[in-house]
C-alpha cells in the first residue's frame, strides 16, 4: 500500500514539474527573445533573481499574480501564461471567462482565487466523469 502511495506522488510530482517546465522553458524563450537578463526581467516583475530562476527551471509555481507582472515585462498574454502554468485550463466550448474573472477580481487574495479554481475544477472534472460514464440499467 506505501508503495502504491509513493508511485502516486512521484507520478503526480512529476506531472507538476512538467507542466511547469513547460511554462519556465516558454518564459526563458521570450526572456531571451527580449533580449534581457534574469536580474533584469527580476527587477521588472518585482521578484527575486533565484525566484525567478527556480519558475523557469520548473521548481517553483508563480501565483496569478506573478504571471500577470511576468507577461506585462514580457509584453505576451497573460492567459497564455495561465494556460501554461495550469491556473485556467483551454476548453474548445469555453473561453475561460470563469477563470479569467476569478483572476481579475482584486477583492480576492492569491489563495482565495486559487481555491476557487481548484473547486471549479473539481466540478468540471466530476461533469466530465459523470457524462463519460456508462448510463445505469434498472
Amino acid at each position: 500500500m506505501a508503495k502504491d502511495k509513493s508511485a502516486k506522488a512521484a507520478k503526480t510530482s512529476g506531472t507538476v514539474v512538467g507542466s511547469l517546465g513547460s511554462l519556465g522553458d516558454y518564459l526563458k524563450e521570450q526572456r531571451l527573445a527580449a533580449r534581457l537578463s534574469l536580474r533584469q526581467l527580476a527587477d521588472q516583475v518585482g521578484v527575486s533573481n533565484p525566484y525567478l530562476s527556480q519558475i523557469e527551471r520548473g521548481l517553483r509555481k508563480p501565483s496569478a499574480e506573478v504571471l500577470q507582472q511576468l507577461a506585462r515585462a514580457l509584453r505576451v498574454s497573460a492567459e497564455q501564461l495561465y494556460v501554461r502554468a495550469g491556473i485556467v485550463h483551454p476548453d474548445p466550448g469555453q473561453a475561460g471567462s470563469v477563470e479569467l474573472a476569478v483572476l481579475a477580481d482584486t477583492h480576492l487574495t492569491e489563495r482565495q482565487k486559487q481555491s476557487l479554481l481548484d473547486v471549479y475544477a473539481s466540478f468540471l472534472a466530476l461533469n466530465e466523469r459523470d457524462a463519460a460514464a456508462p448510463p445505469d440499467h434498472p
